[in-house]
């Protein structure tokens, strides 16, 4: 879309407050980091471990639990995924022997995950390459100032994101 003298896209709202040049900078470079990590986790993942990053993230999750389990709608939001993702993927896990799923007694339709031994076997067995591929793509290109940032910055974002849903559920 070919731009104005004004910065901002021809034909758009005039009212609405564009990027200036770092903060595009700044987007485009966040961007490119939200894309392209991901998916190179997930490629390092499944040709190291068979499993994809986010299968490694949900028996990463339950593996962190005292007793290995956790209700479904809790692990669906600890992974930033729908309920409806979630299950696909626990599915598949399910089926290979990694988590079981039981429902949780009581009124509605509440289920817990269950990691298997097999699948904290599989968890434990793919966690030194998880955290050798964040450091490659991620930590070792860091200065420690530049950490102390990301951190920062992460945690607002977060906060932010958390209170635009919270305010936006039905």
């Amino acid at each position: 879309m070919a731009e104005k003298e004004t910065g901002r896209p021809a034909g758009t709202d005039a009212g609405t407050p564009w990027l200036n040049d770092d903060e595009r900078a700044a987007w485009l470079a966040n961007s490119a980091l939200m894309i392209s990590l991901p998916a190179a986790l997930d490629a390092r993942m499944q040709r190291e471990s068979q499993l994809t990053f986010f299968e490694y993230v949900v028996l990463s999750v339950l593996s962190e639990e005292p007793e290995r389990m956790m209700q479904m709608s809790r692990l669906a939001e600890r992974t930033a995924a729908s309920l409806s993702r979630l299950s696909h993927v626990v599915g598949r896990l399910e089926k290979r022997g990694l988590l079981a799923r039981a429902r949780i007694p009581g009124p509605g339709r509440a289920t817990n995950a269950i990691l298997t031994e097999a699948g904290y076997k599989v968890v434990v067995a793919a966690a030194p390459g998880h955290v050798a591929a964040v450091r490659e793509y991620l930590i070792d290109q860091l200065e420690p100032h530049e950490l102390t940032a990301l951190t920062r910055i992460g945690t607002a974002v977060e906060a932010a994101v958390n209170r635009t849903s919270a305010t936006s559920a039905p």
